[in-house]
């Protein structure tokens, strides 16, 4: 071995360490982004001097390598990493080698990471081509929802959005179709052969297909666009481009399209029209073949491709092919066979024989912004995906390549395996962005479907494995919470759907975890379980911060189901819990004691009168200087026992929900049982009352309903200042400021508190009237007139109940369905109280507009709208909430489920745990979960023209009933006002004329020689009424009248 190789391999080998030794730096580098990503990603990311932006990574990068890393591929890596940290990413990928043309990286992607989901395949066969033919053109019809397919041996083919054939013919012509549009003003298919323009009616009869000729051209016309101008009526332009770099611009009218008559033929008619006769624009724009021709209506141009290398691209105005003034031209090395238009990104991006994807700013011909590579073959189509920014090109070899159009890397690569290497052709390619899928043909029709469209729309949405026990949301950091029966709990991010964080076995191993709240400040959230414990915890770290230790009681009386925050802050604590027993209590804590204790129990049972439902308490306010919120309760001595079972009555005490009202001028609490029973607690006027109805005879009666399920205060944004405050529940409470919780020594506690020793308060039973009238004047002093809170109340009947803190039922809401009524389950409101929300236990969610009703003094007389229902879960919703910020819904099932909706038209956004990120201000694509089948039903409202319109409707005389009121004339002998009597009789006989129930019998069938629409109109013959003969006299009289001619 000579010197010189010794020395050669030495420096190889010092070559090869000094690369090793770059790439671990490398790794390491990278590493720190990743882990950087990810704390920005959960939101715990601090910005530092340390902190790695692009400018930093790519001067890392270069002191690595030096100058064998390309800019693109730098930042293509970067901005990778960046929008997903999890993603497996290659070393290799920094110098712009990726794993081949093959499904090398699709097959190390996770398939729920894919774009296109590739398992889930369509293909169409039948009725698209002939035999040894191929899909020469594939058009989208945005306005009517069409896609229309030409094949090169002339068969033309139109499909619905379910891609069923609406229409096909075949044209018959020597000459190959290249290709085919729409236009919209003449509906009809346009195509273009070597010699022909061919336009077809695709509306006319299967049998009598009428298709139109337009010859002959010059050359031979190799691509079809149209020109969409909202100002042409009854008119289209076309766009063609020639072999000999020609493009043409072709205006087709009405007139052009005159059908001739036609008789008696049921063949194709093939009308040829001559090319003279029409006003056609041509321009010499390149030198080569013009490859395609498409109007891009964003920027009112069109642009034209060819194989060219000096004029490869021209884009310009229409205008410019009647003036011949100059077009901007770009330039691009062995021309440019495809292009695409990104709306959002504003890019133009091409591609062609050097196998480069090219981006353009319409503006910048000089030099394009980017540059993807990646291709082993020329490039023969390109489309953009507009929604997710992505453009998908196809070369020449049947290979697929998803790229992101913001950060320049390449997400997907797939082919076409059922593909001979033999039978290659150049193929079309379409993007449905309604749809999310992919459109591509060739002897066939094959179709991709978006990886997310098919997860949403096959995949069972799954949040949790077991159902959901709690669904809460943090107001302040707009977090959700939600834990499931096995106790397993999550924290999302409202708007993208990430996870936060997780926390498992939160009251120890095998305790099922059944209620939680959050504060209204959003620092601190409380759990609470089937033992009866209750845990504080930090929302944000989900750090322990209090606990109530475990109650000796039986497992199932210490259940917790509901439980409501008060108040919390860094020396006190306030929650108001629901047993399952009947028992509510308050519990507290603070910075001194190390545990939560109970101060406060409201009592289980209570007596009420039949005839009025009312009964005043003892309050001792001295009590509230130990809890701050609700004073001590004791009953008057003659109400503690029912004096008689026929005039006393004891509700249920099996209470299952609970709502809590607590702003200024009102301090409520409402409860609900199995049986029905409401028991609405007022600690302003010292009652508590049992909820009824009032008779016509002014006697309370109980209401007789069916268990109530939810409840819910509807306090009007002017009486109660929501945007302030808040108590969160996951029940349904009124979001009131309760922090700075209000006097208790109000106006009515302190008129009484002048006449009552040893600080107790004795009121005197009153009815319901007096009560209510005192009520509204004044133990709501700050209320504004007909602005006082409600209760609504979600029933097992299926409807909603409407009631005023006085205890009067106001309305009763019954859900538009066509099916049997379901129990409801789940109430909520927007922030401003503007619509109520309702969820059933079929899954469905309803939403009413009453803000209208909350505003007038006469409620009952206000319409509260019903405007939308839909089906958001197979089973039984638990509970959901309303952001009106995202203008969004959130709702959960017991089916384990977190599922995200539109608020106004009900559209299905995705659910929590889906691995891709939400786009809640997208709703273009309606899609629906794998497990519902019906869409969103907007309900309309009536029209006030059909409410206060009278139509008029035509009386005849009725001469049967005439003849039953006539008398004879003895009875009319001495009766005065005849005159009246006569009248009285005619309008009493004057009926409703009779409506000819006989079906109308056809006995033949047109008359083509008619015209072209009187001809094809029906004629019916009417069977002769029976005439009405005339009397005798009448007949007699007639005959001896001399005619007018006699």
């Amino acid at each position: 071995m000579s010197a010189k190789d010794c020395d050669r391999e030495s420096c190889s080998a010092h070559e090869l360490l000094d690369f090793r030794s770059s790439l671990k730096e490398f790794q390491k580098l990278v590493e720190n982004l990743v882990t950087q990503k990810t704390k920005e990603k959960l939101g715990l990311h601090i910005k530092d001097n340390d902190e790695i932006d692009y400018e930093k990574f790519y001067a890392a990068t270069q002191a690595l390598f030096g100058a064998e890393v390309k800019d693109y591929n730098v930042k293509a890596f970067f901005w990778k990493l960046s929008n997903n940290p999890d993603v497996r990413i290659e070393w290799c990928e920094i110098f712009g080698c990726f794993l081949g043309e093959s499904d090398g990286m699709s097959s190390q992607l996770k398939e729920e990471n894919m774009v296109f989901l590739l398992s889930k395949k369509q293909q169409i066969t039948h009725t698209v081509v002939k035999r040894d033919d191929a899909i020469k053109g594939i058009v989208k019809v945005p306005h009517l929802d069409f896609i229309v397919t030409s094949s090169q041996k002339g068969v033309l083919t139109v499909f619905n959005k379910q891609m069923k054939v609406l229409a096909t013919t075949s044209i018959e012509d020597t000459a190959w179709i290249t290709g085919c549009d729409f236009l919209p003003q003449l509906k009809c298919v346009v195509a273009v052969t070597e010699r022909t323009v061919i336009i077809w009616n695709y509306k006319s009869q299967q049998e009598k297909n009428i298709c139109f000729v337009i010859k002959p051209m010059e050359n031979c016309l190799l691509c079809v666009c149209t020109v969409t101008m909202p100002k042409q009526v009854a008119m289209d332009t076309i766009l063609m481009g020639d072999d000999k770099g020609y493009v043409y611009l072709l205006t087709v009218t009405s007139d052009h399209l005159a059908l001739k008559k036609c008789k008696g033929k049921r063949e194709s008619q093939l009308q040829v029209l001559d090319s003279k006769t029409f006003h056609i624009v041509k321009r010499k724009l390149h030198d080569d073949w013009v490859m395609k021709v498409k109007y891009i209506s964003d920027l009112n141009c069109f642009g034209s491709c060819s194989s060219d290398s000096i004029c490869s691209f021209v884009l310009d105005d229409v205008k410019r092919l009647e003036d011949n003034l100059p077009v901007k031209e770009f330039s691009v090395p062995k021309g440019v066979n495809a292009f695409t238009y990104c709306r959002k990104a504003k890019l133009i991006v091409t591609g062609g024989n050097d196998k480069y994807l090219r981006l353009w700013h319409p503006a910048v011909n000089s030099k394009p912004s980017g540059k993807l590579s990646g291709h082993l073959h020329s490039v023969v189509e390109i489309v953009t995906n507009e929604k997710d920014q992505h453009v998908i090109s196809l070369s020449s070899a049947k290979i697929f390549r998803v790229w992101d159009i913001q950060t320049l890397s390449l997400l997907q690569v797939f082919h076409d395996t059922q593909v001979n290497p033999e039978e290659m052709e150049n193929s079309v390619m379409l993007f449905d962005n309604d749809r999310g899928m992919l459109i591509s043909g060739s002897d066939v029709i094959d179709i991709y479907h978006l990886t997310h469209m098919i997860q949403d729309t096959k995949y069972v949405p799954r949040t949790h494995k077991k159902s959901i026990n709690v669904l809460a949301y943090n107001w302040a950091f707009h977090r959700i919470l939600t834990i499931c029966s096995e106790s397993i709990l999550k924290v999302w991010d409202l708007e993208t759907g990430y996870q936060v964080y997780q926390m498992e076995d939160a009251h120890g191993l095998n305790t099922e975890v059944t209620c939680a709240a959050i504060e209204i400040h959003g620092f601190y959230f409380v759990t609470g379980a089937c033992d009866g414990t209750v845990k504080i915890w930090v929302f944000e770290s989900g750090q322990e911060v209090k606990a109530l230790p475990l109650a000796k009681c039986s497992k199932d009386e210490c259940r917790l189901l509901k439980i409501v925050y008060l108040k919390a802050d860094e020396s006190q604590h306030a929650l108001l819990a629901l047993e399952q027993s009947g028992k509510m209590k308050i519990i507290q804590g603070n910075s001194v004691e190390t545990y939560l204790y109970v101060t406060w129990v409201l009592p289980e049972a209570v007596s009420f009168p039949r005839k009025n439902p009312v009964v005043p308490l003892l309050l001792k306010p001295d009590t509230l200087q130990t809890h701050d919120f609700f004073p001590d309760i004791q009953f008057l001595s003659d109400t503690s026992s029912p004096k008689n079972d026929t005039e006393n009555f004891v509700p249920s005490v099996e209470i299952k929900c609970f709502a809590v009202l607590k702003v200024e001028g009102c301090s409520l609490i409402a409860t609900g049982s199995a049986n029905g029973a409401i028991i609405l607690w007022d600690f302003e006027s010292a009652t508590v009352r049992c909820l009824c109805e009032i008779n016509e005879d002014s006697q309370a009666s109980v209401l007789q309903a069916s268990g109530v399920n939810a409840m819910l205060f509807l306090v009007h944004s002017a009486f109660s200042f929501r945007k302030y405050s808040s108590l969160s529940s996951a029940t349904a409470t009124v979001r009131s400021h309760n922090d700075a919780v209000p006097e208790h020594k109000s106006s009515s506690l302190s008129l009484q508190e002048e006449n009552v020793k040893s600080g107790e308060i004795n009121t005197e039973k009153t009815t319901a009237k007096d009560t209510t009238s005192c009520k509204s004047m004044q133990y709501v002093p700050k209320a504004e007139a007909g602005h006082s809170p409600m209760l609504a109340s979600a029933h097992e009947n299926g409807c909603i109940c409407l009631w005023n803190i006085q205890g009067n039922l106001v309305k009763e809401l019954l859900p538009f369905s066509k099916h049997p009524s379901v129990p409801l389950t789940a109430l909520c409101t927007d922030i401003s109280t503007k619509i109520l929300l309702a969820g059933s236990k079929e899954g469905h969610i309803m939403r009413w507009y009453i803000a209208s009703f909350l505003e007038g003094p006469q409620r009952d007389k206000n319409q509260i709208k019903e405007e939308i229902c839909w089906r958001a879960h197979a089973t039984e919703v638990i509970d959901l909430f309303h952001e009106e910020e995202k203008n969004v819904v959130v709702t959960a099932s017991i089916d384990g489920s977190v599922r995200l909706w539109n608020a106004m038209n009900g559209y299905y956004l995705g659910y929590y745990g889906q691995p891709r990120k939400f786009e809640v201000f997208d709703t273009t694509r309606l899609i629906l979960p794998c497990d519902v089948n019906t869409f969103p039903i907007i309900i309309k409202e009536e029209s006030k023209y059909m409410e206060e319109e009278e139509l008029e409707c035509p009386l005849v005389l009725d001469r049967d009933k005439w003849k039953s009121l006539t008398r004879p004339p003895s009875h009319l002998k001495g009766l005065k006002h005849m005159d009246t009597i006569q009248d009285s009789k005619f309008f009493k006989s004057l009926a409703s004329p009779k409506i000819y129930k006989q079906p109308v019998k056809c006995f033949e069938p047109g008359n083509r020689l008619a015209g072209a629409v009187f001809g094809y109109l029906p004629i019916y013959k009417l069977e002769k009424p029976t005439e009405e003969r005339m009397p005798p006299s009448l007949q007699k009289r007639k005959a001896e009248t001399p005619s007018a001619t006699g």
